[in-house]
């Protein structure tokens, strides 16, 4: 497989865990993060992922999946000594939901950065992608700090908030919205900031429509933000502007079934990403990420198995207008 990244169009790093989510009966390599770069791969979307695996078996599972949706190879790292990633995913007994332990000291907590900069050579990056599961370590962080300062200034920031209970600290959020362009969050975890930067407790009053948007446009000039994403599961998605403007997308066809929900907001982000990266308008790309989101939440796991899955959307957006400008800020 090449080293480098294609450099026709402006590719998509992604930085973060790459792991394997241990279900009662099977093993799925998963990962926020990894979940975005195989959406972003399968669309053929020029892109970099970079992460840290073992040497084991689950790592060899990794590397197959780089392989089997030809993703770069070039910012996958091996650790010699820490095992990759590992997360138990317990179902509840209706099947839709999930409980996460996510085992400390993984691969992914120790990415080089020395290694992750040197992986950017020749990339035409015009996004990078991080959360904050990746931050819990010392060694990740710095990281992720060489790559963000090794990267152009016009190089949009997009970070997906994506926080698990007792994986991270208050400042490693601070650390992240200081350093994002493009913010996306579900309601969940809206109101963790609203909290912490608001001062809105958890047992205040519900908030009217405009204290909810006032509140956010706070949010957002506090950490001197272009653009908020607030994700509303089957009702849609809000996008605040830096120019003090609203889009919303709340005609979302809900998918005839939900298996699970495990990759909706991964789903997203890819969407969201790849229509940045091909110059969607804002209001076509809030659109179809949330109609792929709720497609995704209509097969098991985050990511489908089948990539004919993907053709159809292919198809589908092959349409006259496509391409029309889309420059969020």
């Amino acid at each position: 497989m090449s080293a480098n990244v294609s450099t026709a169009g402006s590719a998509t790093v992604v930085f973060g865990e790459a792991l394997v989510d241990e279900f009662p009966t099977e093993q799925v390599v998963g990962g926020a993060p990894f979940n975005v770069a195989r959406h972003l791969a399968a669309f053929m979307a020029p892109s970099l992922m970079i992460t840290r695996i073992g040497g084991d078996r689950n790592g060899q599972a990794v590397r197959a999946e780089f392989e089997r949706f030809a993703m770069p190879d070039a910012g996958l790292q091996v650790d010699p000594i820490e095992e990759t990633g590992r997360v138990v995913v317990e179902r509840s007994s209706q099947g839709s939901g999930h409980r996460f332990h996510i085992l400390p000291r993984q691969a992914y907590d120790f990415i080089d950065a020395e290694a992750a900069v040197a992986s950017l050579a020749g990339i035409d990056a015009g996004t990078v992608c991080f959360g904050t599961l990746a931050q819990r370590e010392e060694g990740s962080r710095a990281a992720l700090d060489a790559v963000l300062g090794a990267l152009p200034a016009t190089v949009k920031r997009y970070l997906d908030l994506n926080l698990r209970a007792g994986q991270y600290q208050e400042s490693t959020v601070t650390r992240a919205l200081e350093a994002a362009d493009i913010v996306k969050v579900n309601e969940e975890e809206l109101q963790a900031l609203f909290r912490w930067y608001c001062q809105i407790g958890q047992d205040a009053p519900p908030l009217a429509t405009a204290e909810l948007h006032a509140a956010c446009r706070a949010l957002m000039q506090r950490f001197a933000l272009a653009t908020l994403i607030v994700t509303l599961g089957h009702r849609g998605s809000v996008v605040f502007l830096a120019d003090g403007s609203l889009v919303a997308n709340r005609d979302n066809p809900a998918p005839p079934f939900v298996i699970d929900t495990v990759g909706a907001g991964d789903a997203f982000s890819a969407i969201f990403l790849l229509g940045r990266a091909r110059r969607w308008p804002l209001e076509l790309t809030l659109a179809r990420a949330n109609e792929f989101a709720g497609a995704v939440c209509a097969v098991t796991g985050a990511v489908p198995r089948d990539l004919n899955f993907y053709d159809k959307w292919v198809a589908r957006w092959r349409e006259p207008g496509a391409a029309a400008a889309f420059t969020p800020r």
